[in-house]
């Protein structure tokens, strides 16, 4: 059961829907109903491998362990390539996409979180992205939360419209290319709607379904199918307790797939820094992490 949160008020500032994302989701969403009608072995293929590239290395490992959390770093050239996975799942740009998640760190299931679960399984789903709401998405707001990303002048062009289209296109004709338009429909409308609702899952079903292995100050629960679809982002009870490692799944049997591509990375000497939960002395307190400097 919920126990009760301490609010922390803030102006809420102005508040409208969404036209352009509601168009963009809408449009994936008609596509990936069309896919279902042209199947193949080659589609599903297209699907599986760009689903993992841009669920797990895009959205999973990159925009939200690597970026939002700085559990690890890798070079440079290395990061850009994710970075643009995780684009190619138009849940925005890196700089937007910390700025939202630092947020919902910052201050979990109060008034102040971006996808509050406390408004509701279908808001903390999908009613947050439909919406632009000054308090969480103005420049400004997503500026303070993501400091350290907005440097880098490529992920500055990934936030923007073109950033976030241009990629897009450069896939569908790939797919376009190898294996005609039900392909594009595999490959980016049913793609990017399975990992768009993966994703929402981690911050809808997570806070309500499942387990806490830690008594901590949220409703985060870990929830074993959100980790299966997310490659270990279900763990979330574990995540914001421990929100600065990179492990998610903290059991030998909590599966967090993942991890095991970070670890593999980092025997290829891809991957440095690593924060490991091996590393620490004891369990951390979930909340700590503010807005970067």
């Amino acid at each position: 059961m919920h126990r009760k949160l301490a609010n922390n008020k803030q102006t809420s500032g102005a508040t409208h829907m969404n036209w352009g994302s509601i168009f963009w989701i809408s449009l994936m969403h008609i596509g990936a109903v069309f896919a279902l009608y042209r199947p193949s072995f080659s589609n599903l293929a297209a699907l599986v491998v760009m689903y993992f590239l841009t669920g797990c290395i895009g959205i999973t490992m990159t925009y939200h362990r690597m970026m939002a959390h700085r559990t690890f770093s890798t070079p440079k050239w290395f990061e850009r390539i994710c970075a643009t996975c995780g684009a190619l799942a138009m849940q925005g740009g890196p700089i937007k996409w910390t700025g939202i998640h630092r947020q919902h760190h910052s201050h979990p299931d109060t008034e102040n979180d971006p996808h509050n679960s406390r408004q509701g399984f279908w808001y903390c789903h999908l009613g947050w992205a439909l919406r632009w709401r000054e308090k969480f998405d103005s420049p400004d707001r997503i500026k303070k939360f993501s400091r350290d990303v907005a440097t880098d002048p490529y992920y500055r062009w990934l936030d923007t419209i073109s950033g976030q289209l241009i990629p897009q296109f450069i896939l569908a004709a790939i797919l376009y290319a190898i294996g005609g338009f039900s392909m594009v429909l595999w490959g980016v409308c049913l793609r990017m709607v399975l990992v768009y609702h993966a994703t929402w899952c981690v911050n809808s079903a997570t806070h309500f379904f499942g387990y806490r292995n830690y008594d901590i100050n949220d409703y985060s629960r870990n929830t074993w199918w959100v980790a299966l679809i997310t490659f270990g982002e279900g763990w979330h009870n574990n995540h914001h307790a421990m929100q600065n490692v990179a492990e998610a799944g903290h059991k030998w049997w909590e599966f967090d797939t993942t991890m095991f591509v970070i670890r593999s990375l980092k025997k290829m000497g891809l991957v440095q820094k690593l924060k490991s939960i091996r590393d620490l002395p004891s369990a951390p307190q979930g909340n700590d992490l503010k807005a970067s400097a």
